[in-house]
C-alpha cells in the first residue's frame, strides 16, 4: 500500500476527475462516516488510473489541497492536463485555483442538474429540466450561451437565485466544448469516477461498517489496484481515437 501512495505518476496525464465518497468505520461509540478524496486520471491514448485516495474530515479547501499536492509531488505538474472534472465544490474549486490554476475546470452537468431541480417547484421540473439540458446537448458553445438566455429570460422571475447560480458557473460548465464532439458526453460529466464508487459500495456493502479507519485504507487500496490491473488491458477508446 505503501508503494501505491509514493508511486511516481508522471506528467502524461490529460484529464483528471476529482470526487468524495463516504463510507462508514465502525467506532467503540457507533458508527462513523469516512470522508475518501479520490484522483482519476485519463491520458491521451484512453489509458486511466486510480491515481490517489486520502482519508479528509471534510472537502474543504485545505483537504482537497492536501490531494493536489501529492499528486504535484509525485510528478503530476499539469503541463499535460488539459481539463480537471468536478462535481462543483466550492473547497475543490479553491483548491485547485492553487495549484492547478492554469487548467481549465470543468463543472459536472449531473450535479448541476441535480442542483437546479432541487430548487424548483415540482410542477415546474419537468419544463425546467428540459429547457436546461438544450444547453448542454447543444451544437458548439455560442449556441449553449443562447439556450441558456432563452432559459434565464423564462424562469429569472420564478426562480431568481436558481439562475443567478447557474449564470455564476455557466463558464465552468461549458469547457467541454472546447475539446472533440465525441468526447463531450464522457467529459461534461464526472461519471467515471461515480461508476467506481457504485462498485467500492457494492464490494464494501457485505461489511456493513469497517472495524477501523486503516481497515478503510487496505480496502480501498485492494479494490483500487484491481481496477487498475483490469484497466492495463481495456482503454477509454473514446479518449484513444482522439489521440
Amino acid at each position: 500500500m505503501r508503494a501505491f501512495h509514493h508511486r511516481p505518476l508522471g506528467d502524461h496525464w490529460c484529464y483528471l476527475v476529482l470526487d468524495g465518497v463516504w463510507l462508514k468505520v465502525r467506532r467503540a461509540f457507533g458508527p462513523q462516516r469516512v470522508l475518501l478524496l479520490v484522483a482519476y486520471g485519463i491520458r491521451q491514448d484512453g489509458t486511466r488510473q486510480l491515481l490517489a485516495f486520502t482519508r479528509a474530515k471534510s472537502e474543504s479547501q485545505a483537504g482537497w489541497e492536501g490531494l493536489l499536492n501529492d499528486l504535484w509531488r509525485r510528478g503530476l505538474r499539469g503541463e499535460n492536463l488539459q481539463l480537471v472534472i468536478t462535481d462543483g465544490c466550492p473547497g475543490l474549486a479553491r483548491a485547485l485555483e492553487t495549484v492547478y490554476p492554469r487548467v481549465r475546470h470543468q463543472r459536472c452537468w449531473v450535479h448541476k442538474m441535480r442542483n437546479i431541480l432541487e430548487r424548483v417547484r415540482r410542477r415546474d421540473e419537468k419544463q425546467v429540466k428540459a429547457q436546461a439540458q438544450k444547453i448542454y446537448l447543444a451544437e458548439h458553445v455560442a449556441a449553449a450561451r443562447r439556450a441558456f438566455e432563452r432559459f434565464r429570460f423564462h424562469w429569472r422571475s420564478r426562480y431568481p437565485a436558481m439562475i443567478r447560480q447557474l449564470e455564476r458557473d455557466l463558464s465552468e460548465l461549458l469547457h467541454f466544448f472546447v475539446f472533440p464532439r465525441h468526447l463531450w458526453r464522457k467529459l461534461r460529466t464526472t461519471n467515471v469516477i461515480e461508476r467506481c464508487f457504485v462498485e467500492v459500495r457494492r464490494r464494501t456493502r457485505p461489511m456493513v461498517v469497517f472495524t477501523n479507519v486503516e481497515s478503510v485504507d487496505r480496502i480501498i487500496y485492494a479494490i483500487f489496484s484491481r481496477f487498475n490491473e483490469d484497466w492495463k488491458n481495456h482503454t477509454l477508446e473514446l479518449f484513444a481515437q482522439a489521440a
